[in-house]
């Protein structure tokens, strides 16, 4: 008999519909995933790919509004969805939700099992305020279970006092197969791809949010303590947008030689073609639960250049065999890494082909078994 499972998150994003594909195709899964929003306008510019969805599915009724600094989502309608579904287990992306609240004391009410599904890390929270870590603990010890989505979250449960039998690890990804797919067709063309937006014939790769705490004038000073020659012949491309948009832009004219684009943010086919023609993905990131981006260049046979504290590191990338993991905040050393990684060739084809290797268990699939996994197990009440 399959069980009952609601699967409640923000938003449509284009990286979780695939793993909820296959979950709702999952034996023993009877799935219903509730958006708390179909979108976020302000801070993210991804596409709905509605027509891509083969799971039951509803978009809440809601509000958005900023207190000072914070902003917040309110819905209506979540306990009346819960109850036409009657599920015998929630998963619930985060506690940072008026939702997830709701949620929590629906279930607790109705001994209905509730699963958090935390990507939450150490090195992540040292930043939280006292008040943040106090909310998050009083959630954790209500849930009767959780999912991980790599090695850094599953220890960061462990220290907080979770038992490792209650932890679940549902790998991060995205579709593989599409990024492997889409990159191999941008390079049977290449030219044309790097007509569209102006590309460098070689060139280093960051994608992401354009402001200060994803470390992106760190690369910028890492590239500019290149040696000029290798400016010359080596662009930097930023994939993004953000509010350290302009001064990046700024300061990047400031540094001669040396050739710089800004696509601006891309969807997910574009985003393919720059992984493809790039040499490597820098994500010289401060903070970081985990970095999808990874897994997106991996699955076009990148190597990687990140900062320690990314969630990813632990399960993707080990320093010196697909890529270089670096301290955050250090643009000597990671100048070193990407004037390693770019002066040879050879290296940098091992690399691609251990980073092709190593995320094809972070495929959707795999996801889908771990959470899967979790909802059965609380399903049936096992601790």
């Amino acid at each position: 008999m399959n069980r009952k499972t609601v699967m409640l998150t923000e938003i449509i994003a284009p990286y979780r519909i695939p793993v909820f594909n296959a979950l709702a195709t999952h034996q023993g899964i009877d799935l219903k995933v509730i958006f708390l929003s179909e979108t976020h306008p302000t801070l993210r510019q991804w596409r709905v790919y509605k027509d891509e969805i083969r799971f039951s599915y509803e978009v809440l009724p809601s509000w958005r509004f900023r207190v000072g600094h914070s902003h917040f989502l309110l819905n209506a309608g979540l306990s009346a969805s819960l109850k036409k579904f009657s599920p015998e287990a929630i998963i619930c992306g985060g506690y940072n939700y008026i939702a997830s609240w709701q949620a929590l004391m629906w279930a607790r009410r109705r001994g209905v099992r509730f699963i958090l599904w935390s990507e939450s890390n150490a090195q992540e929270a040292r930043g939280q305020r006292k008040p943040v870590e106090f909310l998050k603990t009083h959630f954790r010890k209500r849930c009767d279970g959780f999912v991980v989505p790599g090695k850094s979250a599953f220890e960061y449960l462990r220290l907080l006092g979770s038992p490792a039998e209650r932890i679940f690890t549902a790998p991060n990804a995205v579709d593989t197969t599409f990024f492997a797919t889409q990159a191999e067709q941008v390079k049977r063309e290449p030219a044309v791809f790097r007509e569209k937006f102006g590309l460098p014939r070689r060139f280093i790769l960051f994608v992401g949010r354009l402001v200060r705490i994803k470390g992106v004038f760190d690369l910028l000073e890492a590239y500019a303590k290149l040696e000029s020659g290798l400016r010359s012949e080596v662009g930097l491309v930023f994939a993004g947008d953000g509010v350290s948009r302009e001064e990046l832009v700024r300061q990047a004219k400031l540094v001669s030689p040396g050739t710089f684009c800004f696509p601006g943010f891309a969807q997910r086919e574009d985003l393919a073609g720059l992984y493809a023609l790039a040499e490597t993905l820098v994500l010289p990131t401060h903070s970081e639960v985990w970095g999808l981006v990874v897994n997106e260049a991996m699955a076009c046979g990148l190597p990687i250049i990140v900062s320690s504290v990314a969630g990813c590191v632990a399960d993707l990338v080990e320093d010196g065999w697909n890529g270089y993991v670096v301290p955050p905040g250090d643009s000597e050393k990671l100048s070193v890494a990407i004037n390693s990684l770019v002066r040879q060739p050879e290296q940098r084809q091992r690399m691609r082909a251990r980073s092709s290797e190593r995320i094809r268990n972070y495929s959707p699939e795999a996801c889908a078994d771990g959470l899967a996994a979790a909802a059965i197990s609380a399903a049936t009440g096992a601790r």
